[in-house]
């Protein structure tokens, strides 16, 4: 059992004031106290812990050494305090202590951060478990009861699914990829002599026979970071969403292909929350927070086209 303090944190944090207000008379002013009050705070600290916090030089008082020890980590002791009864403030509010996000690998990894960035400083003691999933992995988890919101292509039959953004897939491979030396737009036929690099689906039940393209030669990743690397390195052919690889096309180290038929397509993410009639303060905040930076970098995106 750990020893009851016999310090306060009133006391903690009249020697705190003190030594940031400059004084006893500010700190005084400062916490809304007699200055008498607060001096007897400060010399009840020294009386129990038989130290002197403070010496005279001249008529100023400063901070002995082992003064200086206990206001660093009254400071901390204080500051602990505070953080905990805004927490508390929170979860009494109504602020969920965990959210779990489904989010399709397709949304822009910068835009998750910029929501949950916005979001942290909101309710920085909620913690957010993102789940990173693909095609039919991010269905399942709204199925499954795993995801609070999830960012998806597919609204689930019983869920209602807000239009979040319009992302575009395109055809691409490296600059030096024997697909571009056609001199021609590309064909189904031309694709099948190549490697076809794809992003696994994270569902359970997804069906291995769907392909954008039927070939021979394919490489399949978990990670659209990694299969976005393979084509970058010429090895291989993809559909890739276009917000993804923008530097890598300003780089010059993926081009996009002009296909005859079948080239760009365009999907939309959708916002889903699993029990929108249930939500609670956190789940709700977030899922207007991701639909107001959305759509202010939507709207910041189609200003810049329309000025091209």
């Amino acid at each position: 059992m750990s020893p009851v303090p016999h310090i306060s944190l009133e006391q903690w944090r009249a020697l705190v004031t003190v030594v940031e207000a400059g004084g006893y008379a500010q700190a005084a002013e400062a916490l809304h106290k007699s200055q008498s009050a607060v001096t007897y705070a400060v010399q009840r600290i020294e009386a129990q812990l038989n130290v002197k916090a403070f010496e005279l030089v001249g008529r100023r008082a400063q901070l002995t050494e082992v003064g200086q020890l206990l206001y660093r980590r009254a400071r901390v002791l204080v500051d602990e305090a505070a953080q905990l009864e805004k927490s508390a403030r929170s979860l009494s509010a109504g602020w969920e202590p965990e959210i779990w996000l489904a989010a399709e690998v397709l949304f822009p990894t910068w835009l998750l951060f910029k929501c949950l960035a916005r979001f942290g400083a909101e309710a920085p003691d909620t913690r957010v478990e993102v789940l990173e999933s693909v095609l039919h992995g991010t269905t399942e988890a709204l199925l499954a009861g795993q995801a609070d919101i999830a960012i998806t292509p597919h609204v689930p039959t019983g869920f209602f699914g807000h239009p979040l953004m319009s992302l575009s897939i395109i055809p691409v491979a490296h600059p030096s990829h024997p697909l571009h030396a056609l001199g021609r737009p590309v064909t189904g036929s031309d694709l099948k002599r190549h490697r076809h690099i794809v992003v696994r689906d994270s569902g359970t039940t997804r069906d291995r026979k769907t392909r954008s393209v039927e070939v021979e030669q394919r490489w399949t990743f978990s990670q659209m970071a990694s299969a976005i690397d393979a084509v970058a390195s010429g090895h291989g052919f993809a559909w890739l969403p276009e917000e993804h690889i923008r530097w890598a096309l300003a780089r010059g180290e993926l081009a996009p292909l002009e296909m005859r038929d079948g080239g760009e397509m365009k999907v939309t993410l959708y916002l889903v929350m699993a029990e929108p009639d249930f939500a609670g303060r956190g789940v709700a905040r977030l899922v207007e927070i991701a639909r107001e930076v959305v759509d202010a970098e939507c709207s910041v995106r189609s200003a810049a086209r329309s000025l091209q």
